[in-house]
């Protein structure tokens, strides 16, 4: 049987709710009736666990040039040159639009004036980030749910899971109409109906075994543009954070580069220092390396974890610097102002993700993306510290004032009307154990064949691996009604496919892809993105709700 409820109608529909989503959602707000799915509690994603900050060229001593300089630098020869230099040009103004949002950014005196503390992070060579203390993320997040829950023509679906893009004929083109939406506590499953929907969920990061982002990373809005047809880029490129703190209750939990910036050093169990070995800049390297530096010296001493010492420094300054780090740490047994930290990799940002133009268009006419799900050129091949923030504000911009100029789109009135989602041919799971299985054997064989260091054999070992379970999902979202896991399931799987296809594409090394059988880089694909183009859309949601044409 099919929903009794009537298609909810809005003239954007925005999927996510993290700095992308709600941030693009107030710039529509003042002139189109927008609705926000939130998988979750709106102030619960990505963004609210940025610790570090957000980059922007804010220093008289600083200059554009340098800040894309060094992003370039960091990104090893893949990043798009003009979507850096739009970044980076639009970072002043999204500072200022943040501190007029009210996000409280940690302030210094200097020469009798207050003015913003800039931090420094990997790959930086400046002091360029700036941070609300150690909680940059939840600053932002708090002031962006603050200022949506003041905007009536903003209205927010808390526990909301978008399960597809609902695609349709209009005026003889396929477009984007809208999507179908589970809600998390009835299990039923919505129409929104939409000529515009902006595709703001974030990244990957959770196909990993061990990841530092929440639980909601999984890649739904990478599967679901691909199902609906939209190429995909660069997702080999999937970045791991050096340093999550080691402990078997500490879940995801990041020690913020910034505790690097700041004078933090890498050590091995004897208390040497190892990061000079890898890098002149030692541990101020960009991520890829300092990551896969850590993840040499683990397997060469057989050793679970390094140390991250910033205890050399005053403990005054560390709790004023690293508040929430040093409370937190301290709840696990650990004094970071007296003693190292143990640490390790763990998954952290999909530097790929759905094709997009400037604009934030992808390939589907109605479509956009903005923030970790898209692939926009900025990071190329590793993404540089603090840079994820800045692009999420400009590209939700972008995309907003884009929408905005458009003035022949469909009223979400006008829209053909799709078949209401079926359940007459599914029963209740009985077997939920097979969703939890699939779900933890996806994510250690990624872990284990995927990761920081790879082989063509262990890729390919993955693919095999893969598409079995793929087969599996497939059945089990055929025959049984649909969960908020099984629909992370049959995303994560999806995306995993698509991680080792791209990773089996690309026959060289270059930032965050290292493949033992060719170590190094090949300057003959310098600004060669890895481009998937997915199967035909039509059939991609047979039996379930005839959703497209």
């Amino acid at each position: 049987m099919g929903t009794a409820q009537q298609p909810r109608k809005a003239d954007v529909l925005v999927i996510g709710s993290g700095a992308a989503g709600l941030s693009a959602a107030l710039h529509l707000a003042p002139h189109r009736r927008v609705v926000v799915l939130s998988k979750g509690p709106v102030d619960e994603g990505s963004t609210r666990y940025a610790q570090g900050g957000i980059s922007a060229v804010l220093d008289r001593q600083d200059s554009f040039d340098a800040h894309i300089d060094d992003t370039i630098d960091a990104g090893a020869g893949l990043c798009d040159a003009d979507a850096v230099r739009r970044t980076v040009a639009a970072g002043p103004e999204a500072i200022q639009w943040l501190l007029n949002l009210g996000v409280p950014f940690t302030r210094e005196s200097f020469e009798g004036r207050s003015r913003l503390h800039l931090t420094r992070e990997g790959g930086h060579s400046a002091r360029r980030v700036a941070h609300a203390a150690d909680a940059t993320g939840r600053a932002i997040e708090d002031a962006l749910v603050r200022s949506t829950g003041d905007t009536a023509s903003i209205d927010v679906l808390e526990r909301h899971v978008a399960v597809d893009l609902i695609t349709s004929r209009v005026d003889g083109v396929r477009r984007v109409v809208g999507a179908y939406v589970q809600d998390t506590a009835t299990r039923e499953v919505q129409t929104i109906m939409a000529p515009t929907v902006i595709m703001a969920t974030g990244g990957a990061s959770r196909v990993y075994l061990y990841s530092s982002n929440p639980d909601g990373a999984t890649g739904d809005g990478i599967a679901m543009a691909w199902r609906a047809g939209c190429r995909v880029a660069n997702m080999e490129f999937m970045q791991f954070h050096p340093t999550c703190l080691y402990h078997p209750q500490a879940k995801s939990f990041l020690i913020s580069e910034a505790v690097r910036g700041e004078g933090g050093l890498l050590k091995l169990p004897d208390g040497e220092r190892f990061m000079p070995r890898f890098d002149e800049r030692g541990e101020l390297a960009p991520r890829d390396i300092v990551a896969r530096a850590v993840d040499h010296e683990m397997k060469r001493l057989g050793i679970d974890h390094v140390y991250l010492d910033i205890s050399h420094k005053p403990a005054d300054f560390i709790r004023e610097h690293f508040p929430t780090i040093h409370e937190r740490c301290l709840e696990y047994g650990f004094d970071m102002t007296r003693e190292p930290l143990p640490v390790v990799p763990a998954a952290h940002y999909t530097c790929g993700g759905v094709v997009v133009n400037p604009f934030g268009q992808t390939d589907l006419p109605g479509l956009y993306a903005a923030g970790e799900v898209s692939c926009t050129g900025l990071h190329g091949a590793n993404r540089m510290a603090s840079n994820s923030l800045l692009e999420c504000l400009v590209y939700a911009r972008a995309a907003a004032e884009h929408i905005l100029s458009q003035t022949d789109l469909p009223a979400p009135e006008a829209l053909p009307v799709p078949a209401a989602w079926d359940e007459s041919r599914v029963t209740e799971s009985e077997e939920e154990v097979v969703v939890a299985h699939d779900w933890d054997e996806l994510r250690r064989l990624m872990w284990d064949y995927v990761g920081i260091v790879r082989t063509r054999r262990r890729l390919q070992r993955a693919q095999r691996r893969i598409r079995i379970l793929q087969e599996e999902i497939h059945e089990y979202y055929s025959h049984y009604r649909i969960s908020p896991d099984l629909i992370e399931l049959r995303n994560l799987g999806m995306v995993a496919e698509i991680i080792v296809q791209s990773a089996l594409a690309r026959r060289e090394s270059r930032g965050l892809h290292y493949l033992l059988d060719y170590p190094e880089r090949d300057p003959e694909l310098d600004g060669t993105p890895t481009v998937l183009v997915p199967p035909s859309p039509a059939g991609q949601l047979a039996g379930r709700a005839a959703g497209g044409s």
